[in-house]
């Protein structure tokens, strides 16, 4: 008798966040709320508010949960494969979401709507990861691809490779796009020469540079909003096309 009336307590907190989704959306939600009810899934008749907290815990926040390798959620007791899986399809639903929505829509007005389109999957990556978007005259989404994993540093993200791609997908406008795992979103020595670097090989193809946006955690840096994007044409436009002048 006890087991099932601790049963049919649960069954009725899983009734009430069902209920509480129903009404309100995700808005009311905490998010060990949101783990929990995702959690619910794959664990029926279960609790599983103490998983939900623990894995908050290790992975620091919900985009952290969802963005999690399958592997390391199930290191977490009580989390098995099936759920584990769960949060992971949410996770790459949500990105396919965004990119689904961003398509054939002038999206890319702003730094902010950058950010909101990408930070999802990108502020909780333990790994530099650079992304060039692809888009054509009226700023709308050709492609977005990952060019680069790890540090700017280490390695260099060639100019060229990236032209030639846009060329392919006869892009008239580029947007850049990497995180700094760090959480902090200012601009490194490195990302100001790799920018310039980029903006003035897009300008010898008369490809037009809108903006590189740095992803940190819940905040972002923008070069275009710093004014560096067109300093950095002006540059080009003083260095090479000054030598063209009779």
């Amino acid at each position: 008798m006890e087991k099932e009336d601790w049963q049919n307590r649960g069954e009725g907190h899983r009734q009430r966040l069902r209920d509480k989704f129903a009404e309100g959306g995700l808005d009311r939600f905490s998010d060990e709320e949101v783990v929990e009810f995702l959690l619910t899934l794959g664990t029926p008749r279960k609790d599983v508010k103490l998983q939900a907290r623990e894995v908050l815990k290790k992975f620091g926040s919900l985009s952290g949960v969802l963005s999690a390798p399958i592997s390391k959620l199930t290191e977490i007791s009580g989390i098995g494969a099936k759920n584990a899986l769960y949060l992971n399809l949410v996770h790459h639903v949500a990105g396919r979401y965004l990119r689904d929505g961003a398509k054939n829509k002038n999206f890319f007005g702003s730094s902010k709507a950058v950010f909101d389109y990408l930070f999802h999957s990108m502020r909780d990556l333990k790994r530099e990861v650079f992304r060039v978007l692809y888009l054509n005259r009226k700023n709308e989404l050709i492609a977005d691809q990952d060019v680069f994993l790890g540090s700017l540093t280490g390695s260099a993200v060639y100019p060229r490779e990236i032209m030639t791609q846009a060329l392919e997908y006869k892009a008239a406008a580029l947007v850049f796009v990497h995180n700094h795992p760090s959480g902090d979103p200012s601009a490194s020595a490195e990302d100001r020469k790799l920018t310039r670097d980029l903006v003035w090989a897009s300008q010898l193809l008369m490809i037009q540079v809108l903006d590189h946006v740095i992803i940190g955690h819940n905040t972002y840096y923008s070069f275009a909003d710093d004014g560096l994007i067109q300093t950095f044409i002006k540059q080009y436009q003083q260095t090479f096309q000054g030598d063209l002048t009779p």
